[in-house]
């Protein structure tokens, strides 16, 4: 049993049982003292527990914040299929909630207690667990022969000069069953984005990307119906299914006790599972924190003077994360690793660890968080969710800061999804395919 705030005025404990987690609350739920059940409530959803009962038999007091915090919660749970209901509440707590319309929504029935009393983890599909020091890892075979080609798009060597020009401009469309990363902008053609050219990352027909115009604002599209999203690229990586679909295997993973696990670990973990040194990844998680950078400037303007990453301009030209950024939000990220010879992909790759062991190029969009729902999950609806109900706070290039000081390290996770396929085929801009 835990408590939360002074006991005079709430106390909150909880019990377990099996998939269920039982809050018992006394004291108010006032205006300031339900921060402190929405805080309780927070912490078991992003902890992964999913169906929650609440006993408030020993609440005195229930006041509009409060409801607020119970039907947001709901709300909550609902869209990732979990539950939340009152099945204890006392004479006051349940005279509010029916003048409020909300006894059928949050009232719990005996049906529904007893099936919340014994809900079990989804097992369908699950192929084993893996247990590792850094994190823990339930494997979901989603098409044994499943695999992906890997293309490079325009000539990533002309942003040293920012040399990209109409003739440089690739108008791209990314279906469903694909995914990409780049410098690009959303736009019909290459004279209307030629100031806004940022960082983007596009997966299952959604685009998310940073303007360089100086909003700071990230934008997103979403396709709708038979339309795609249409992007147009200086440079990029572009991954599409080959065989019987793009990824092979789901990994749902957990940071174990020694907290959050960095992006090397778990690629480490992606090849060892995959059994593939070279793999296309796609993830959506819960971050403790990011560490990448972001172009300040578009690369296809007129410049004048040294090229944008000589020391002091590359200070005007690109932004760094001094340390990790966006903790605990959710983050979709999309990219290839390669644990064998860079070949053809040598220009978009670069080290991730400081031993050099893996090469890779991930960008990043993180958003509001929400929670994920758990087992098996299929990757477009859980993209689409997202971008429908969450806003989109940043979109980055992911890196690895290890100066010896004042390095931020990698970036950090807390738990997820990672929908992952081997790179069957690489071929690049001069080979189109």
């Amino acid at each position: 049993r835990h408590t939360f705030g002074r006991e005079e005025n709430v106390e909150i404990s909880r019990r377990y049982s099996r998939d269920t987690v039982e809050l018992s609350v006394a004291g108010r739920l006032d205006g300031y003292w339900s921060d402190h059940l929405a805080t309780a409530l927070d912490e078991e959803i992003r902890l992964g527990r999913h169906h929650l009962l609440l006993d408030l038999s020993e609440v005195v007091f229930l006041s509009s914040a409060g409801i607020g915090v119970l039907v947001k919660s709901y709300n909550d749970l609902d869209s990732i299929r979990g539950s939340l209901s009152i099945w204890k509440a006392s004479e006051r707590v349940r005279k509010v909630i029916e003048i409020c319309g909300l006894d059928q929504m949050l009232l719990a029935k005996e049906d529904v207690l007893q099936e919340n009393l014994h809900v079990l983890p989804s097992t369908a599909s699950l192929v084993r667990h893996v247990e590792k020091a850094e994190a823990s890892f339930d494997v979901y075979h989603l098409a044994l022969e499943a695999g992906l080609r890997c293309r490079i798009i325009g000539d990533p060597r002309l942003i040293e000069d920012c040399r990209f020009s109409k003739t440089n401009c690739y108008s791209m469309n990314f279906p469903d069953s694909s995914f990409a990363i780049g410098l690009g902008a959303l736009g019909e053609n290459f004279d209307e984005c030629r100031t806004r050219f940022g960082e983007f990352i596009a997966v299952a027909g959604a685009v998310a990307y940073q303007p360089t115009d100086g909003t700071n604002v990230a934008d997103h599209l979403v396709a709708a119906g038979k339309s795609l999203s249409h992007v147009q690229v200086c440079y990029g990586i572009a991954c599409e299914q080959v065989a019987a679909g793009p990824f092979s295997m789901l990994l749902r993973f957990q940071a174990g006790p020694g907290g959050p696990v960095s992006l090397t670990e778990l690629l480490d973990s992606c090849f060892e599972i995959a059994e593939s040194p070279r793999l296309g990844i796609v993830m959506v998680a819960e971050a403790a924190g990011l560490v990448g950078a972001s172009l300040r400037r578009s690369p296809a303007q007129a410049k004048e003077g040294p090229g944008p990453f000589e020391f002091p301009q590359v200070r005007e030209w690109l932004s760094f994360t001094a340390e990790r950024t966006h903790t605990r939000s959710m983050t979709l990220v999309a990219g290839v690793a390669l644990r064998d010879e860079a070949g053809v992909m040598g220009p978009v790759v670069r080290p991730l660890n400081s031993p050099g062991s893996i090469n890779g190029h991930f960008h990043a969009a993180a958003f509001s968080y929400h929670p994920l729902q758990n087992g098996k999950i299929d990757l477009k609806t859980t993209v689409r969710k997202l971008f429908e109900r969450e806003s989109v706070e940043d979109v980055l290039h992911l890196l690895s800061d290890d100066r010896v000081i004042a390095g931020a390290g990698e970036s950090e996770f807390i738990r997820g999804a990672c929908w992952i396929g081997p790179l069957h085929e690489i071929a690049g801009e001069e080979q189109k395919i």
